[in-house]
């Protein structure tokens, strides 16, 4: 490059010697210079011509000959050209790697444009799963292709895709899809379609194994505990004998209400919730608990204290309600301490009705806090069973939240107790006539609804 550019500074004094010597022959120095000055700027704008022409041809430039520092510039041009083609080869083999890639994944994936729900490329998978086809459906709008209801209020969030839907395949109806839409870098996004089916298949063989087990273990287990109702209550039995029966009793007891927890959640996975729900009284239901709550503390003696705003009631089923709350207060008169604080909430927090039960029990380790609402874990098994819990409790609360839109809550900490928290949208509150804390309801004037819901749209969250 220094070579070039030494040999141009020569050119051009040369020029300049050569237009002052035909100057000073002409008797016009300034016209000689002007001359070759001239000369040499025609030069230039000749090299930027072919310059110019050359890269609006493309592939067909061709490297001309200059002769002079131009050649440095169409060597460099040159060299990026071919840097820029290796690129582009390298580029190309890569997006045909990964189309390779996406056509073998089994979940249809389409991608969609920026700022709008135009289809750009789909895999083959969404070709037999959404029957989409080239190039009839390129540029489409996603909603016109997919018309489902539930899946138009989806898309039209916005703002959080992490729970998808479910929709029947437009190929089969026969087939069930989970939709889920993934945002990524420059408000662009992915539509995954994943076939359920056969895992929907299992789920339902699941629930009516539960189901039928439940019901046909009732019966025999009905039977049992009447005998042993009869055995119990007739004299002569020994110490010994009389402690066994006992025992069984309590053994046959908890199998009972293992097995009517079973057939509850069943239900609750089965049912269709109920489209026009009525409003629910929800400070009588806790009055109603509380009462439970005291006599299940018995000698214990818990302090149970409350806080209910009865001017806010429940749009759902009472019985659901009930026993979801029902299983949060039970759990914490059997894990608290004799004598130890237990707070019941129901109040609007941040725009959403809240019940809340706080205890002052053991606490539970942040590694528990994830699978506490699955079906019989335990974090202590043995004081569990003493305590008479059957391990479905959780579970049943988060179902009937489910059925509710609501959400559950849990924070705690070692040594500190617990406490457990179901969040209801502002779309299930309704209006009630009276207010009260600890003591009788006494009337007030109470706000319609809630307020407009934050829109959160996890089921069970957990700090520690």
């Amino acid at each position: 490059m220094a070579k070039s550019w030494r040999k141009e500074l020569q050119r051009i004094a040369a020029l300049l010697l050569a237009g002052v010597f035909v100057g000073v022959i002409a008797g016009n120095i300034v016209l000689g210079l002007l001359i070759f000055i001239t000369a040499y700027l025609c030069w230039h704008l000749y090299n930027v011509h072919r310059l110019v022409s050359g890269l609006g041809a493309g592939k067909k430039f061709r490297l001309p000959e200059a002769g002079s520092i131009w050649d440095d510039v169409f060597e460099h041009i040159h060299r990026m050209q071919q840097r820029n083609r290796k690129r582009k080869r390298n580029l190309r083999r890569l997006l045909k790697r990964f189309h390779k890639m996406s056509d073998a994944l089994p979940d249809a994936i389409v991608e969609l444009a920026p700022d709008s729900d135009q289809i750009e490329w789909w895999n083959d998978a969404a070709t037999g799963f959404l029957g989409f086809k080239f190039p009839r459906d390129s540029g489409q709008r996603i909603t016109d292709l997919l018309r489902f209801p539930v899946f138009l209020d989806y898309l039209q969030q916005q703002a959080n895709y992490e729970q998808g839907v479910e929709i029947p395949s437009p190929v089969d109806e026969d087939l069930t899809l989970r939709v889920r839409v993934i945002s990524y870098s420059d408000n662009r996004r992915l539509l995954v379609a994943r076939d359920m089916t056969r895992t929907q298949r299992l789920e339902r063989t699941r629930q009516d194994f539960v189901a039928n087990v439940s019901h046909e273990l009732r019966s025999p287990l009905t039977v049992i505990s009447g005998y042993l109702e009869t055995l119990l209550e007739k004299q002569g039995f020994g110490e010994e004998y009389t402690k066994q029966l006992r025992s069984m009793q309590r053994q046959t007891g908890r199998m009972n209400r293992i097995v009517d927890d079973l057939m509850l959640l069943s239900r609750l996975e089965t049912e269709i919730p109920q489209a026009d729900p009525e409003p629910v009284l929800v400070y009588r239901l806790i009055d109603s608990i509380v009462n439970q709550a005291r006599e299940l503390s018995g000698a214990d003696e818990h302090v149970i204290e409350l806080d209910v705003d009865s001017g806010l009631c429940l749009k759902g089923r009472e019985p659901e309600l009930y026993s979801a709350f029902s299983n949060l207060v039970f759990n914490a008169v059997r894990y608290t301490p004799a004598g130890g604080l237990i707070t019941i909430r129901w109040n609007r927090v941040d725009d959403e009705a809240v019940f809340s039960v706080e205890d002052a029990g053991a606490g539970i380790a942040s590694h528990h806090l994830p699978r506490l609402t699955e079906r019989f874990y335990r974090v202590d098994t043995g004081r569990s069973r003493s305590s008479g819990g059957t391990g479905l409790g959780l579970a049943i609360v988060k179902h009937v939240l489910l059925r509710h839109k609501g959400w559950l809550v849990i924070e705690s900490e070692i040594d500190k107790g617990s406490e457990f928290s179901c969040h209801f949208p502002s779309e299930r509150c309704s209006s009630c006539d009276h207010h009260y804390v600890g003591g009788e309801p006494s009337r007030t004037d109470a706000k319609t609804d809630c307020q407009p819901s934050l829109g959160l749209t996890e089921d069970v969250r957990h700090t520690g």
